[in-house]
């Protein structure tokens, strides 16, 4: 049997976390050697993207753990010792994190990525006015700017469709002026809404 088959059938087609019904999918939990079903669990839509931090994360959404905490899925147990970290500000978080034992080996694997030390901060693009940007957007220029190695001046104003978000650096996006592909910096463009 495939994995994702054995997952869904230990997770009851629910996210493993959350039991949310909508959207559940395989999520391989690093760092890790090989993928087993120690190692992997079904989750939701809404619980990954907080976990990788492109949503706001939301404490009541994850009260969850109070419950997923106590599963003997390895697997289970690190994401919500992580979780549950990055949550300690919240008292009923605390309260589970002092409760939560994991073995000496899973705890290391919790520790491994250090994605618990990580405040609840979320990586996001945001435009000048703070409002979250997606590849697919419109934005318009805020700023006349000069397009390094090039004698493109694009201007305040200007009007740029379907930009692409650089994954690896929240305060850059890619878009297309006048034919040309550029890199823009997020605190000169403002999201168009449409």
């Amino acid at each position: 049997m495939k994995l994702e088959a054995l997952l869904l059938q230990r997770s009851e087609n629910k996210c493993e976390l959350c039991k949310s019904t909508e959207e559940v999918n395989l999520y391989e939990i690093l760092p890790q050697n090989s993928t087993s079903e120690q190692n992997c669990i079904m989750i939701c839509s809404t619980c990954l993207a907080q976990i990788e931090k492109k949503a706001e994360l939301n404490s009541n959404h994850w009260q969850c753990l109070t419950e997923t905490m106590w599963s003997e899925v390895p697997g289970i147990q690190v994401v919500a010792w992580r979780m549950l970290n990055r949550l300690k500000n919240e008292s009923w978080a605390s309260d589970n994190l002092d409760m939560l034992f994991l073995e000496d080996e899973t705890l290391v694997w919790a520790k491994a990525t250090g994605d618990h030390d990580n405040d609840s901060a979320v990586d996001l693009h945001k435009d000048c006015n703070g409002v979250i940007l997606q590849t697919g957007d419109t934005v318009v220029l805020t700023k006349s700017l000069d397009v390094k190695g090039s004698t493109l001046n694009a201007k305040m104003g200007t009007v740029v469709k379907n930009i692409r978000i650089v994954e690896e650096n929240t305060e850059q996006i890619e878009g297309k002026i006048e034919g040309q592909v550029i890199v823009i910096l997020t605190k000169y463009v403002r999201k168009q809404q449409g």
